[in-house]
């Protein structure tokens, strides 16, 4: 199973209902609260190549964007085989 990384910040609806679908899909994830410390959110833009808006999500180190990307490939069935991948 590759490793998730969600970067994400306090209040944040989306990063709510992000973390939620992993929650509800038995994902091993790594939350980043990044809102409020300037150098973890500093380094999400640095991985997510300049993006600044919450959350952001990494499968291993494959950025797949934020929330509605994240529920975009739920939606078409690509998210699970994308975090069982080895």
């Amino acid at each position: 199973m590759q490793k998730v990384t969600i970067y994400t910040r306090a209040f944040c609806p989306f990063c709510t209902r992000a973390v939620s679908l992993l929650k509800q899909k038995g994902v091993d994830f790594k939350e980043i609260d990044a809102g409020m410390d300037p150098d973890k959110k500093q380094e999400m833009v640095s991985r997510a190549n300049g993006a600044r808006t919450f959350p952001q999500i990494f499968v291993g180190d494959t950025h797949i964007g934020g929330c509605d990307e994240m529920m975009a490939l739920e939606r078409a069935g690509k998210l699970d085989p994308m975090i069982e991948a080895v």
